[in-house]
C-alpha cells in the first residue's frame, strides 16, 4: 500500500466509524487534559463516566488546583495508577502559578509538568490546539504495524515513527490522529492485536494479588475511614502487616498517604 491509499483508507474508515467523546466533542485545553491523564495505560471506555463525575467536581484547573487532594482522589477511584491523581492536582497548581491558568501549547513546556511524558507532552497540544505533532501510543502503534508491517516480528518505533510524521494531516492532525485511533481500536478487537508484533510490547501483569491491588484497596479504605492502623489495613485488605507497611512506605515516598499517631491518611 502506498502512502495516499494509507490515508484514504484511514479517513474513510473515520468518516463512517467516528466515535464521539466529551474531550473530542468539546476540545477545551482544559478537558484535552484532563482526558489525556486519565487514558494514560487506561482505555478509553473506563474513563468515559469517570470523566464527566472529574469535570462536575472540578470544572477548571484553577478548582482543581485549589481542591483538597481527598477530593480529587475520591473521584480518581477507580481508574487505577492513582499516582496520576496526585499529578494532576499537581499539574494544574503549576499551570495556575506559572502559566496564568493558560496551558501551554509547545511540548518542551508541557513535559516539564508532573506526570506528562514525552508522547502526552505531543499530544496535548494536537487534541488542544490541533497543532501538528508527531507521537505514538498503542492503537497508533497498531496501525502502523498492521498496515506496513503484516508480515515482521519485532517492529521497533524508530521503524514507525518515520511512517507516522510523513502522514500527518499538518491542517487537521486533531481529526487524522482521532482517526487512526478509532482504526486502531477496530484492528484490536477484529483482528489479533497487531501491537503485540511490537518489539515494544509487554503483557500487564495480572492485576489479582498484585501490589497495584493491594494499593488500591488501601487507598480505598483510607478514603472510606479517614485514618487506618496498619493492622487494621491488613485486616480490611486481607494482607498481612509486613505487607501494607512495605506499600504504604511507597504511598508515603509518592505523598499519597502520611503516617501520624500511629495511622495513616491521606495526605
Amino acid at each position: 500500500m502506498n502512502q495516499q491509499e494509507f490515508i484514504s483508507k484511514i479517513w474513510n474508515f473515520y468518516r463512517a466509524n467516528k466515535r464521539h467523546f466529551a474531550w473530542r466533542d468539546n476540545p477545551t485545553p482544559y478537558y484535552v487534559f484532563v482526558s489525556e491523564v486519565m487514558l494514560q495505560q487506561t482505555q478509553t471506555f473506563r474513563i468515559i463516566d469517570k470523566f464527566e463525575l472529574f469535570i462536575s467536581h472540578f470544572p477548571d484547573f484553577n478548582t482543581l488546583a485549589q481542591a483538597p487532594f481527598v477530593d480529587v482522589l475520591r473521584c480518581w477511584k477507580g481508574l487505577g495508577y492513582n499516582r496520576r491523581a496526585k499529578f494532576i492536582q499537581q499539574a494544574a497548581q503549576i499551570i495556575c502559578t506559572k502559566h496564568d491558568g493558560v496551558l501551554p501549547s509547545l511540548p518542551e513546556e508541557l513535559v516539564k509538568l508532573p506526570g506528562i511524558g514525552p508522547a502526552t507532552a505531543c499530544s496535548i497540544p494536537t487534541f488542544a490546539f490541533n497543532k501538528p505533532t508527531v507521537f505514538i501510543e498503542t492503537n497508533i502503534r497498531a496501525v502502523f504495524i498492521h498496515e506496513y508491517f503484516p508480515s515482521q516480528e519485532n517492529i521497533t518505533d524508530a521503524q514507525l515513527m518515520p511512517l507516522i510524521q510523513s502522514t500527518v494531516d499538518i491542517k487537521n492532525p486533531r481529526d487524522w490522529y482521532y482517526a487512526l485511533m478509532d482504526y486502531g481500536v477496530f484492528l484490536k478487537k477484529n483482528h489479533k492485536n497487531p501491537s503485540r508484533k511490537s518489539k515494544h510490547h509487554v503483557k500487564q501483569s495480572k492485576f489479582e494479588g498484585s501490589n497495584r491491588q493491594l494499593r488500591g484497596k488501601i487507598l480505598e479504605q483510607l478514603l472510606l475511614f479517614k485514618k487506618c492502623t496498619a493492622h487494621e489495613l491488613a485486616g480490611v485488605c486481607a494482607s498481612t502487616e509486613d505487607k501494607i507497611d512495605s506499600i504504604t512506605q511507597d504511598l508515603i515516598n509518592e505523598n499519597l498517604i502520611e503516617f501520624d499517631n500511629n495511622s495513616f491518611r491521606i495526605k
